[in-house]
Parts: C-alpha cells; sequence; structure tokens
C-alpha cells in the first residue's frame, strides 16, 4: 500500500472513530439546559445562553429551573405529561422567563436521556397560525400517497411536499444500495441548483456512527453551516461524569468535517429527514439552501411525520413485492422438489426442468457436483473450473451458502473462474462428499454517474477534508454481475433444506432395500450352496458309471451308444465343474477374510505352476514386473489371480506366441495398489464390458471357449470384499486387460 493510502485509509478511520453524539457543544439558534429529573436544577447550560437570558452559564449552574420562569406551576404540570420510555424531544408548549435579557416566549422541546432532562429553547412562534397552515398539507400529502405504488413516485411526491412544507432551495430523496452508496431517485430544485436526479453519493460521505444517528433521530437540522457552536458548561454531564450524550437533541451540534463539506457543495443550510424501513436506514431526504435558512419546530414536526409515513408506505410496498417474489421462488422450489421426488437422483430431476433451475436464482448457468461428476445447464465455466471452485469452497469456511457479484475479488485466482463468470451462487448439499449446486451469472458492465469524484483528501495533519467538487463523473463498472437478492439466497437456503430431505429418504429407501438385499442375498447364498453340495455326489455318480460302463460293456455298445456314452459323461463332468464353482463362489461370501501381508510374486509363481499342464506344448512369453505386497486374504488372491491367468491363457490360445504381462502400480490419490493381467489374445467388445463380471455371463460361445461364466464374478466377489474394485480394458483381435485395486488399509 503507498504511503497516501495508508494515509488516507489512517483518516478515514479516524473520521468513523468521530464520537458524533457526544460533540459537547449546540447549534447557537437555541440554548440548552440539562436538568436533574428530580428537582428540576440545572446541570449543565450551553455557553450562549447570556444571549438568550442575559445570564451567564456558570451562574445558572445549582438554580431550579422554576424560579427562572413566570409559570412554574404550569411547567410542572408540563412535565408530567413527557412519556418516560420515548427519548424523542416533546413539545412542552412555551415558557417565559424572569430574567433581565429574556427576549419574549421561548418554546421547549424535553426529553429524558443519559440520566437527565435535555431541555432545548428556541424562539417561539404562532403555533395555531403554524399548524393551521401545515395540517391541510400534511393530511392531503398521507391520502395521496395510499394510491402510489412506484417506490420512485412516493419520493417523488414526498420531496415535492417538503419543499413546499419548508421553502428549501433543493430537495432530494435517495435509496442506499447494499454498499451504503446513495442513487438520487427524486429531485424538485430552484433555478440556479445544480440537480443529482440519477447521481450517486458514495458511502463514505455518511460514516457508520453518524448513519446510527440518522436511525436513532429521525430529523436533522443545519441552520447556518457557518454558525460557532456554543460549547456546554460543564462539558461532562455531573450524573455520568462523562460528556452529554445528545444523540436525540434538536439543537446537537455537528462535525466540523461535515461543515466543511456543506461549504464545498456550496449549501449553507440543510435539513434530513430519515427514511427507516423494517429498523434499517433505507434513505434521505434531504434539504438544501444555499443560504442560512431558520425552520421552526412545528415545520420540523411535519416533516419528520411525513418521513415516518413515508417510510411506512415504502416497507409495506417492499413488503408487497417481497411477499410476490417470495411466493414466486416458493412455487420454484416445490416444481423442482417435484422433479427431484420422480427421479432416482437430485441431479437427474434438476436437468429434466432446466428453465425452472436457471430461473429459481435469475442466473445464466448452472451446476450441479455429485459423486465426482459434474453436470450443466446454461451457459458455465468449464467442468474442471467447477470442481476446482467446489475443491475450494469444500476447504474454504464459506458456510452452507456462498455468494458474490465479483468472484475477482472473493474467489482465489486458482479456481480460474473470473475468466468464464462474474458471480456465484453456491450451496453445499454435502461438504464431505463435495457435492454442490451452483448458479452463475455473467458479468453486468454498467456505469454509475457519481456527485463529484468519490474520494476525500487527507490534510497535513492527516485530519480527512471532504471533496471539492460535485459535478457528475462517470465511472465503469466491470467485473461485477447483478447482486444476489437476499430472498434468492434465503430461497437457497430452504431448497438445501428440502434436499437433504429428499436425500435422507432415499437413503433409507435404500438402506431398506439394501438391507433385504442382503437378507436375500444370505438367502441365495445358503440355497446356492445347499443345492451345490447335494449336486456333487449324483454327478459323480453319474460320471463314474458312465466310466464303467464304457470300460466293462463298451464292446457291446454300436458306435451311435458310444457318442451318447461319452456325452453323457462329458456333460456329467462339466456340471460336476460347474457344481464346484458354484459351491466355491458361495463360499467367497461366507467365509471370513483372513488379512495378511501377501507376496504377489510368490502367487504368481505358484500358480504357473500350478497350470503348467494346461500350457504344456505352446509357446507362452510370460512378462512378470516385480510385485508389491499387498495386504489381504492370500488364499482368495490366490483364486483371483489363478482366475485371471487362466483366462489369459485361454483366451490367448489362438497366439504364438501367447503374450501374458502381470504387473502393478501405485496410486497415490486414492492410497492403493492397482494390479493388471494383460493378454493378446482375442479380446472382447467394450460395449458388453458391464457384462464381463457377472454370474454366468459369457461373452464368447461355449464352442470356442471352454468355462462356466463364475470365475471372473469370482474375481470381482473377492475383490469387493477387500474394498477393491475390478475393470477391464480391450481391443477385439489385440487382447485384454483386467485390472482390480487393493487398498493399502484393510
Amino acid at each position: 500500500m503507498r504511503e497516501s493510502d495508508e494515509a488516507l485509509a489512517a483518516a478515514i478511520e479516524q473520521c468513523a472513530r468521530e464520537p458524533i453524539q457526544i460533540p459537547g457543544s449546540i447549534q447557537p439558534h437555541g440554548f440548552l439546559l440539562a436538568l436533574d429529573p428530580h428537582t428540576l436544577t440545572i446541570l449543565q447550560a450551553s455557553e450562549n445562553v447570556d444571549q438568550w437570558l442575559g445570564l451567564d452559564a456558570p451562574s445558572l449552574l445549582g438554580q431550579a429551573l422554576g424560579t427562572l420562569v413566570t409559570d412554574p406551576e404550569a411547567l410542572v404540570q408540563r412535565l408530567a405529561d413527557i412519556p418516560g420510555d420515548d427519548p424523542h424531544p416533546f413539545h412542552l408548549g412555551d415558557v417565559r422567563f424572569v430574567t433581565p435579557g429574556a427576549k419574549g416566549a421561548y418554546a421547549i422541546l424535553l426529553h429524558r436521556w443519559d440520566s437527565v432532562l435535555i431541555a432545548e429553547f428556541e424562539p417561539a412562534t404562532d403555533v395555531v397560525a403554524v399548524y393551521g397552515r401545515l395540517y391541510p398539507l400534511v393530511r392531503a400529502f398521507i391520502t395521496e400517497l395510499q394510491d402510489i405504488q412506484e417506490v420512485e413516485e412516493l419520493c417523488r411526491r414526498a420531496v415535492a411536499e417538503v419543499k413546499r412544507l419548508t421553502g428549501f432551495g433543493r430537495v432530494k430523496a435517495y435509496r442506499f444500495d447494499a454498499a451504503g452508496d446513495g442513487l438520487v431517485l427524486a429531485e424538485d430544485a430552484d433555478p440556479g441548483y445544480p440537480s443529482y436526479r440519477g447521481m450517486c453519493f458514495p458511502a463514505s460521505d455518511i460514516p457508520p456512527q453518524a448513519r446510527a444517528l440518522y436511525c436513532a433521530n429521525r430529523i436533522r437540522v443545519i441552520q447556518d453551516a457557518n454558525y460557532r457552536p456554543a460549547r456546554l458548561v460543564p462539558l461532562e454531564n455531573p450524573k455520568t461524569e462523562r460528556p452529554l450524550d445528545l444523540s436525540y437533541s434538536a439543537l446537537r451540534s455537528v462535525s466540523p468535517v461535515h461543515l466543511q463539506y456543506m461549504r464545498n457543495m456550496g449549501t449553507l443550510a440543510s435539513m434530513s429527514i430519515s427514511i427507516v424501513v423494517r429498523g434499517r436506514l433505507w434513505g434521505l431526504v434531504s434539504c438544501h439552501n444555499a443560504e442560512p435558512r431558520p425552520l421552526g419546530f412545528q415545520a420540523r414536526t411535519a416533516c419528520e411525520l411525513l418521513g415516518s409515513v413515508l417510510s411506512l408506505q415504502i416497507e409495506a410496498r417492499e413488503a408487497h413485492a417481497d411477499t410476490q417474489r417470495l411466493l414466486g421462488l416458493r412455487q420454484h422450489v416445490v416444481r423442482l422438489l417435484s422433479a427431484m421426488a420422480d427421479r432416482d437422483s437430485v441431479a437427474d430431476g434438476l436437468l429434466s426442468v432446466p428453465e425452472i433451475f436457471l430461473g429459481f436464482a435469475d442466473a445464466g448457468g448452472a451446476s450441479i457436483v455429485s459423486e465426482g461428476r459434474c453436470e450443466s445447464v446454461g451457459h458455465t465455466p468449464p467442468a474442471q473450473v467447477v470442481e476446482a471452485l467446489v475443491q475450494w469452497l469444500g476447504r474454504a469456511e464459506a458456510g452452507d451458502v456462498f455468494h458474490t457479484d465479483n468472484v475477482g475479488r472473493d474467489v482465489p485466482v486458482h479456481c480460474g473462474l473470473a475468466a468464464h463468470a462474474a458471480g456465484v451462487l453456491a450451496v453445499a448439499i454435502s461438504k464431505l462428499h463435495n457435492h454442490y449446486l451452483l448458479w452463475f451469472r455473467p458479468e453486468h458492465a454498467h456505469t454509475i454517474d457519481w456527485a463529484g469524484r468519490p474520494e476525500k483528501n487527507v490534510a497535513a495533519e492527516g485530519t480527512l477534508h471532504p471533496r471539492n467538487s460535485f459535478d457528475k463523473w462517470r465511472e465503469e463498472i466491470r467485473g461485477f454481475s447483478k447482486p444476489w437478492d437476499g430472498l434468492v439466497v434465503d430461497a437457497v437456503e430452504e431448497l438445501r433444506n428440502a434436499v437433504l430431505g429428499i436425500v435422507l429418504r432415499k437413503a433409507e429407501e435404500m438402506a431398506a432395500l439394501a438391507g433385504e438385499l442382503k437378507k436375500s442375498n444370505k438367502e441365495l447364498e445358503a440355497f446356492s450352496y445347499s443345492v451345490s453340495h447335494d449336486l456333487r455326489a449324483p454327478l459323480r455318480h453319474i460320471a463314474g458309471y458312465a466310466e464303467l460302463l464304457t470300460d466293462f460293456d463298451g464292446d457291446k455298445l454300436s458306435d451311435r451308444g458310444m457318442r451318447f456314452l461319452e456325452h453323457i459323461a462329458d456333460s456329467a463332468r462339466f456340471a460336476g465343474t460347474l457344481v464346484d464353482n458354484l459351491l466355491s463362489f458361495s463360499q467367497m461370501g461366507r467365509s471370513a477374510l483372513r488379512h495378511s501381508d501377501v507376496n504377489l510374486n510368490a502367487l504368481v509363481e505358484a500358480i504357473q505352476e500350478e497350470m503348467a499342464p494346461d500350457y504344456e506344448g505352446r509357446e507362452v512369453q510370460w512378462k512378470i514386473a516385480p510385485l508389491p505386497a499387498v495386504i489381504g486374504d492370500a488364499a482368495f488372491l490366490h483364486l483371483a489371480l489363478r482366475n485371471l491367468l487362466s483366462n489369459a491363457l485361454k483366451y490367448s490360445r489362438e497366439r504364438t506366441p501367447a503374450v501374458i504381462e502381470v504387473g502393478a502400480y501405485h496410486d497415490d490419490s486414492l492410497a492403493q495398489t492397482v494390479v493388471f493381467v494383460k493378454d493378446n489374445g482375442v479380446g472382447f467388445d467394450m460395449s458388453y464390458a458391464s457384462k464381463l463380471f457377472g454370474v454366468f455371463q459369457r461373452l464368447h460361445r461355449m464352442e470356442e471357449f471352454e468355462g462356466t461364466g463364475i470365475g471372473l464374478a469370482s474375481v470381482r466377489r473377492i475383490i469387493e470384499r477387500h474394498k477393491g474394485r475390478v475393470w477391464a480394458e480391450s481391443v477385439i483381435g489385440e487382447g485384454a486387460s483386467f485390472y482390480f485395486s487393493l487398498p493399502d488399509q484393510q
């Protein structure tokens, strides 16, 4: 950061800490007395009291207010009418002082705050005449507002009415956006006043503590920007031993920075009326005058009432608009949930209604990341960019819902998202499994017309000076999308909870189904074991008696009879082999695994020796790479490798030489060892690869290659029981490659 930037940041921070609610002084168009709430003795007085009463402030301290007024009993009676829980100034009527320098009657505004009664006095006016003029205007305005629907038209009408009530040279209404910048929606100005209609005032014009005061005290008047503040005597409130809190005071002095801001703007008098909607500062009605301008409390009260009515009307319009918007969003949610409920997965349901999926968040594109897959609709970043974003979201403490209208600012550069989208809204269905729903918005390039370049100046002593020019300054805004509506963000939360409900229900259904399947599998295993065991003896008897009949009475049979007898014997032997394999297959699911360190090279060597008679006389070229030791059940892994090597020999029978390759590699990302067996045999069609590892599934005719169709199913069962997986690759006529993986830890 440059030195000038550091100085500016420090000055802005200092300005934000300025205690504007305890300035220690008031504006001099009236005077202030702080009273003990029980005895009405004067605890503090503004130093300009001598100009109004002819007595200096120190001489008033400790005196009872009743001794200074002409009708103390009436004053005490009026004090009983002050609301006890309302800190806003209350008009008690007019009062006359008996001091020699008193100048007629004074209107008294009084409120309870900071452990004292704060009494403020201004020259009195004809209340009946003023209210008689203001009341019909305010009543007509309130009636008129009922028929206006558009917020901008409400502001335009309010601006015109405030100008008529106050006579200020320029009155404007502006609304604050999420960043705190104020856009001027309506304006009414006399000739010669610069127009700010459609321009923006930067958030830095109103520091945070000033915004808080605008919410608490809905109206503020500065009659002359060149006023000389009147200090309080003593400076500290005797009740609290701290400076008196003037948050609700009508005469409170304002920051010198703001007074300089007014003078730079060519404004010597101002009034601000707060527009507060749902407890937050929505905007301001701001009044300016090129010359000092007094404004009686009756007109201020009327304007404050007008501001309250305007606030309520805007709140009602926005509440109605939000209700309609929320209704539309919930209709979208219902349709999305209906689509998901009718499909097997969340992704299938959402993708079946792409218009609703996109329209729900008013997005240009959307993606669903689930189970390692990324599926998208509309204009979205490439899958690898979406996956990188999801990986970052899973690591970052972004909460269940993340949204930004500037990915270049809020998303790390390495994700590469800024090149494809400007805004993103993401909701985590499961952070553990990186299951996310994401919506993307394109860049919304636009211009902002500022009322002067939105920058501050720092003086040599480090204090902040407001800008000098308020001429229109245009800024091009790039890299931002349209901001995400808060209702959409809330609706995404609702959608997430609903999706979690659907996922949970489907998981319960799957768990119930898995339980039933497990039970059925156990019954099938028991059945296959029983049948296989019971069939072994009869089949062996058939094969045995066929051999005996051939040996003892073969010479008595015709050639045709001998062929029949050979068919019986071959079929009995095949059926016996099939039963043995079925029995072995059923035992694989029933037998407990005995894990140990397994030397794969030793297993392969032993299998080669066992199968040596099967490939005797053939030219077989073995390529056995150094194999690692793995963790598993040695007997079962022996059977799995034997089945794979047997298949490799069988399907390369027509090759000279037959090349059988056995190897392994380690997958660090998945912490597993992958073992493969490759051959140069006939291969298979990859479109049928999903059938390879099923029971009784064969991709070649029995006449071409013998087999029962159980070998590869056994391999799959063995490997799956070791928490691994099996797969195969092939090109017809060029051989096949079979793989299985074993995790490093069992």
